[in-house]
């Protein structure tokens, strides 16, 4: 097949919508439902992200994809009862694929939702169990298992998109896209994200361990098909923060660092042991919790509305509270898609625990940013590589 036609493209007044290709077989084959523009979009954009985690960390990795940018993206590396608990997953059999969906689905539980699942590798029956639980738009995986397949082609009442991908397939060298009636063309981005990225280090402090050094690269591969401008905090094979689409880049740091102590106050001990309603949607839960630790922490504990979400009145997590337990975390990798002008975006990720960075350099302002890392003792590599997505 070499197009597929689409109920419409980003929106619903736009029509005709099709996907197509000129040479060959398009790559995609739609297994159950119909998948749409931005679906499409997702999926391809998280394959490739899916893969080139597979390629330099040699684990299997999973994305969630959220109007072409992830949410959140994990490899299959073991999490502990805490994590798969903020996770939703405590207790279920988990697979190392399985557990990277968990830990991407988990990384901001409140962004993914509805999201399209990227997969490195065959999904397995555990795997189809964690997507089957969560409102999810569609998945794109290289194969499946038939009970894995059984189980997502039941999601959404029949109407769940799976796509099965092409595992070979090598795009062409040139890519296009039209905006306004005029075309744009460019070579693919093919900028080879390893080690040696991570050789130029101008701070005092050389070291970065063997798992800093794989976040690393995994925050720069998120980066790399993540919308610009924007930021990534990792922790142990997981995104934590991902600040994308900002005009300053401050922001993006800002952004991805409230969402990376969101992501750490969810394993608070009050948290965990939130009363809620057995009755309660999941979806509900994570909108509570969003906002329990918040500085609207009183809309959800007042009068009329806690009844409806717990069991008992819960006492809010105040801010010297949340303060506390954000100053515990640390071990945080953080990547930038291009140079950090100022070093004010060191100090707003040294407040989520960054130890390690990794940024294009070059700007007038090296100077600054070396010596703000230097002050709190934060290894920086600077790549020479600019991960623009657009």
């Amino acid at each position: 097949m070499r197009e597929m036609q689409l109920k419409y493209g980003c929106n619903p007044n736009q029509q005709p919508a099709r996907i197509f290709i000129d040479e060959g077989e398009l790559p995609i084959r739609v297994l159950n439902g119909r998948p749409g523009y931005i679906n499409l979009l997702d999926a391809l954009n998280g394959w490739q992200l899916v893969t080139a985690l597979r390629r330099a960390t040699g684990h299997p990795a999973a994305a969630s994809f959220k109007h072409v940018s992830p949410a959140g993206a994990a490899i299959g590396t073991p999490m502990d009862a805490t994590l798969a608990k903020s996770c939703f997953v405590e207790g279920m059999e988990l697979s190392p694929l399985a557990t990277a969906y968990a830990k991407a689905r988990g990384a901001d539980r409140m962004s993914s939702y509805g999201d399209f699942v990227s997969l490195s590798d065959t999904c397995d029956v555990p795997t189809a169990k964690v997507i089957s639980r969560e409102v999810s738009d569609g998945v794109i995986a290289p194969a499946y298992e038939e009970g894995a397949l059984e189980i997502l082609k039941s999601k959404k009442k029949g109407a769940y998109a799976v796509l099965e991908m092409d595992a070979d397939y090598v795009p062409g060298t040139i890519e296009r896209k039209d905006v306004f009636g005029i075309t744009f063309e460019q070579a693919r981005n093919d900028a080879e994200i390893s080690e040696k990225v991570l050789e130029d280090i101008p701070t005092k402090s050389k070291h970065i361990p063997p798992a800093a050094r794989d976040d690393l690269l995994m925050s720069l591969i998120v980066l790399k098909y993540t919308q610009s401008n924007s930021v990534c905090y990792v922790k142990d094979g997981q995104t934590i923060g991902i600040g994308a689409g900002q005009q300053s880049r401050v922001h993006c740091t800002r952004l991805a660092g409230d969402k990376a102590d969101k992501w750490y106050l969810r394993q608070h001990p009050r948290v965990l042991e939130l009363p809620f309603r057995d009755d309660l949607r999941r979806p509900d839960r994570d909108n509570a919790i969003d906002v329990y630790l918040s500085d609207y922490d009183e809309d959800v504990l007042a009068d009329g509305n806690w009844e409806r979400i717990f069991t008992e009145r819960p006492a809010p997590l105040t801010r010297e509270e949340r303060t506390a337990w954000i100053g515990t975390l640390g071990g945080v990798s953080v990547g930038s898609d291009a140079f950090f002008p100022f070093g004010d975006n060191i100090e707003r990720a040294r407040r989520s625990g960054a130890e390690y960075v990794a940024q294009t350099g070059g700007s007038i302002r090296d100077d600054n940013v070396i010596e703000t890392c230097d002050r709190y003792g934060i290894t920086m590599a600077f790549t020479g590589i600019r991960l623009f997505h657009h």
